[in-house]
């Protein structure tokens, strides 16, 4: 019997013309599942099983018959195998789903693990996020969809993978929110493009084709994880796109960095095994110069994946390419009409926003709060619907996309004392884009407007006063205007070179400042590092008077600092003055390391290669500050000879001993690290919360290792060296105080100026904030403006709500700024049914 069904499965598959990968997608079961039956090396059959690829092979009722006798030949009825037949217009049975197999090896173990581990934090971040963005509140809007032009798909016959004279079936043809995850799962290649206009919800419908896609079950449920990535900082010339999906996996999920028994990543093996649906959001906002570049990398894989994009710009890249994305269907969103403003506006409206009055104002009473919502909007809704003023139209126009709905909704529903009547001001807004020029521009002010907050009591008076206090501190510290800028400066340092960056990372906001202002910072703080360690091990260790010690540190401080800066300066002059955060913690206690897997070998020589320069140039410093203090005490020129010789043989054994030593330290911390939790990236403040741990950890090891490291090693090279470059004195103790001071400055040093919460501290929490540019305590006013819905969240990173958003304050920031000339922005075509894509505020 096996041998029967295997063989009548293999023979209908082949009609279908699907492969074994094209039936596993559209039915649920397993490619190994498929094989084996049709290998014949199952040998119990479950009938959902059969069901189920009966379904996906879309089998007549003769062919049921046919497989319902072959697995009960004294039963050849097809009751068993239901399902809907060709034809059957009835709604798609779904049948209890046979489980997966157990896998079989580590490997199999560990990615089955890892993807279901995905699959719940992509769920939870993601349904968080739609809750903030208030979609539900108070109903979704109804977006709706259509099929997209022929010219933007690719050929019916290549999206549904069909062999050569076989009909396409029909697609759907339109839908809206909620259907979207349906139309896709109808989609046997598994790849779609959703196009829109700007602020249409492109982005909306994304998060909900995700949710739904991880909500399904059985046949219903996607194999692949669904992840969003924003597309726009990807360069197809400079990154492969699976190394690009892999970097960002490990970026907002960091606990993937978990290496497998091959020694790949736990992110590069689920990329590699097909188990990651890449949800592609932005493809408009990669720079205009490569988006050809992009949309070719993408046809040059078969990997599933859904775009986003703005049609205009899409449609660019496609004549460019003289292709569409390869097998993939498109869908195009529309425009909200009159009816919808109507029904959605007037429930946003709450009574208790309206004029400053309380619920039941102005005559309301009880449960006509409903009615106020509707009076609020009622001139201009009326006005929309008879479409015979053209500021009407004009309105209706702009108010047709979720942003402008959302924006809208902001300044005359929620902020009291707003009459939404002067949006039909044909004076003050002759033209659409002026009209949302004006929602740009209101938005910050009317979220960021002072309100009285509700005091949340604890029960302890003490501590509600000071709660009270903090609040009031900072309401009086974000004023709107004060807001508008920092958001402006944030805005303006997403644009480099005139080409737009979207990703707000926090490790990133420190190179808004120019880069001599930064090297000079990092050799300050390491001089003052060093001088300080310096001083604190000589007046603890070292019998000389608090005079000559504080000469000492003195010399050896600046020093040190200038070897620092210019080991920074050349870093930043190769592009490696940005610090991306540890993905890694330490664990001091109890067995560390084992989540990592990696090739031990390989990582220490790794380390030991990447922290060598640093401790050369650091050894390089000890000795021109030792030069430097015996000229000043002996009173000799530092031309010398009797300085410039020592001097030189020093430099060359010091700076032995110290990158050494640091190859050694920093090689053997790799033995403690371990993976970030799951949930360390799921907000950029617990990611910067766990780097901040990680890097006290790292400094409670550095100092007293490096220390042992400098004070015994340079024992052993002295040795080595002496019969080279003649007698050489390197005594334990006078060993262990240029190790303390080495190891404390050092890595006092490295923690502030080299890693990514150093550089946060140093630049963001100090300089900026010096300079006006941003608030004292920039994480909470992120957070803050996360909550205010300025901002929004991508894994570890903040994005301003929305393009356009940014582009405005961006532009307006720097049109403020006197000695600025404004940078330009590629500016999107117009489409064909004439809406306005403006892209910067007034």
């Amino acid at each position: 019997m096996t041998d029967r069904l295997g063989i009548l499965v293999r023979r209908l598959r082949a009609q279908a013309g699907l492969t074994q990968e094209q039936m596993a997608e559209r039915s649920g079961v397993s490619v190994r599942t498929i094989r084996r039956l049709e290998t014949g090396k199952a040998s119990d059959h479950r009938l959902g099983t059969v069901n189920l690829l009966a379904d996906a092979l879309e089998l007549g009722v003769e062919d049921r018959r046919q497989l319902a006798a072959v697995l009960a030949p004294a039963n050849p009825s097809p009751i068993p195998l239901q399902g809907k037949a060709n034809g059957d217009s009835g709604r798609h049975f779904e049948p209890e789903p046979e489980p997966e197999p157990e896998p079989v090896s580590e490997v199999d173990r560990m990615l089955a693990g890892a993807a279901a581990e995905l699959a719940r934090e992509v769920g939870r971040r993601w349904q968080k996020e739609e809750e903030q963005r208030r979609v539900h509140d108070p109903f979704p809007l109804p977006v709706r969809w259509t099929r997209a032009p022929a010219r933007l798909t690719d050929h019916a016959e290549n999206i549904q993978r069909l062999p050569p004279g076989v009909r396409p079936e029909p697609m759907e043809a339109a839908g809206d929110l909620r259907s979207v995850a349906e139309a896709y799962r109808g989609i046997p290649s598994g790849r779609l493009v959703i196009l829109g206009r700007a602020g249409s919800g492109k982005s909306i419908m994304a998060i909900r084709l995700v949710l739904d896609l991880l909500g399904g079950s059985g046949p219903y449920r996607s194999r692949r994880v669904p992840v969003i990535f924003g597309i726009g900082a990807w360069d197809a010339t400079a990154v492969a796109l699976r190394d690009w999906l892999v970097d960002l996996l490990l970026r907002d999920y960091p606990h993937l960095a978990r290496r497998t028994p091959a020694g790949s990543t736990l992110a590069a093996a689920l990329v590699d095994a097909g188990l990651v649906l890449p949800v592609l959001d932005g493809f408009d906002e990669i720079a205009e110069g490569l988006r050809q570049e992009a949309l070719e990398a993408l046809n040059a894989t078969s990997l599933p994946l859904v775009l986003t994009s703005r049609a205009g710009e899409y449609a660019e890249a496609v004549s460019a390419a003289r292709a569409p994305l390869v097998w993939a269907a498109g869908i195009e969103l529309a425009g909200l009409a009159p009816d919808d403003l109507a029904a959605y506006l007037s429930r946003t409206a709450r009574p208790a926003a309206q004029d400053g009055r309380a619920p039941g104002g102005g005559g309301s009473e009880g449960g006509e709060g409903s009615e106020g919502g509707e009076a609020l909007w009622d001139l201009v809704l009326e006005v929309l619907r008879s479409g015979k003023d053209p500021a009407g139209g004009r309105l209706a126009e702009v108010l047709s996309t979720p942003l402008m709905i959302a924006l809208a909704r902001t300044m005359y529903s929620e902020a009291p004392g707003r009459d939404p009547a002067e949006l039909l001001d044909a004076g003050r807004f002759p033209t659409a884009s002026s009209l949302e020029d004006h929602l740009l521009a209101g938005f910050v002010p009317t979220v960021y407007r002072p309100r009285v907050a509700e005091r949340a009591a604890t029960g302890d008076p003490d501590r509600d006063r000071r709660q009270d206090r903090r609040d009031r501190d900072r309401r009086r510290t974000w004023e709107p205007d004060r807001a508008r800028h920092w958001l402006g400066h944030l805005a303006h340092h997403l644009v480099r070179l005139d080409r737009d960056r979207h990703d707000l990372a926090w490790w990133q906001i420190g190179e808004s400042l120019p880069r001599s202002t930064r090297v000079l910072t990092v050799a300050l703080v390491s001089a003052l590092c060093v001088a300080v360690s310096d001083w604190a091990v000589v007046l603890l260790v070292v019998p000389i008077t608090p005079g000559e010690a504080l000469v000492q540190g003195a010399v050896v401080g600046p020093v040190g600092g200038l070897a620092f800066g210019c080991f920074y300066a050349v870093m930043a002059a190769f592009g490696g003055g940005s610090f991306a955060p540890s993905q890694v913690r330490l664990r001091l206690r109890g067995r560390a390391g084992g989540g990592i897997g990696r090739r031990p070998v390989r990582t220490f020589t790794d380390r030991f290669a990447a922290v060598v320069p640093g401790g050369f140039v650091m050894g390089i410093g000890c000795a021109c500050a030792f030069a430097l203090q015996r000229a000043l005490y002996e009173g000799r020129s530092l031309t010398d000879p009797a300085l410039v010789e020592p001097l030189l043989i020093n430099m060359l054994v010091l700076g032995l001993i110290f990158s050494s030593a640091a190859g050694l330290v920093f090689g053997l911390l790799a033995a403690l690290e371990t993976p970030l939790d799951v949930g360390s990236a799921a907000t950029p403040a617990g990611l910067l919360s766990a780097n901040r741990a990680t890097v006290y950890r790292q400094v409670l090891v550095i100092v007293p290792v490096l220390t042992l490291a400098i004070a015994l090693g340079g024992g052993l090279v002295v040795r080595l060296l002496a019969g080279v470059l003649g007698p050489l004195s390197w005594k334990l103790p006078e060993g262990l105080v240029v190790g303390a001071v080495g190891g404390l400055g050092g890595g006092l040093s490295y923690a502030l100026c080299f890693t990514a919460w150093g550089q946060w501290l140093i630049f963001s929490r100090l300089l900026l904030p010096l300079t006006g540019k941003l608030p004292w305590k920039p994480e909470d006013f992120l957070d803050d403006a996360y909550r205010r819905g300025v901002l929004r969240r991508s894994g570890a990173v903040y994005q301003f709500r929305h393009v356009r958003l940014q582009h405005h304050l961006g532009h307006t920031y720097r049109r403020r700024q006197g000695n600025y000339t404004p940078a330009t922005f590629p500016v999107p075509p117009r489409p064909a049914d004439g809406s306005s894509t403006t892209t910067h505020g007034p």
